[in-house]
């Protein structure tokens, strides 16, 4: 007896994400913290190389001036590190934080 169409089709999509998810997983902390750093819409202020706005700083060589611990300091709490900064609090998770930190690090 062959599956119904609908079988086939959930099965498929059941692979699809499952590879998905897979491919996620894989990737470095770097390109996660690149897609965070799309996602949040971090572009909207910042300019990463001819990428982005230059609202705020330009953040193409961050990582040369700034090591990433540091960087995780100043995603969780800006203001913490410099009270006059006008970078909100993002709302962030430690994965994130991590990532988007190792992103900016690697931009040199």
């Amino acid at each position: 007896m062959r599956p119904g169409p609908v079988v086939v089709v959930m099965l498929g999509l059941a692979l699809t994400l499952a590879a998905a998810g897979a491919w996620a997983q894989e990737m470095s902390p770097s390109a996660r913290g690149k897609k965070v750093f799309v996602d949040q819409g971090c572009y909207g202020c910042h300019l990463v190389e001819k990428f982005g706005s230059a609202i705020g700083p330009d953040l193409s060589h961050v990582g040369a001036k700034h090591p990433q611990p540091s960087l995780e300091q100043w995603l969780r709490d800006p203001a913490s590190q410099k009270p006059t900064a006008h970078m909100p609090k993002l709302q962030l998770s430690d994965a994130e934080v991590k990532a988007l930190a190792a992103y900016l690090a690697s931009l040199r």
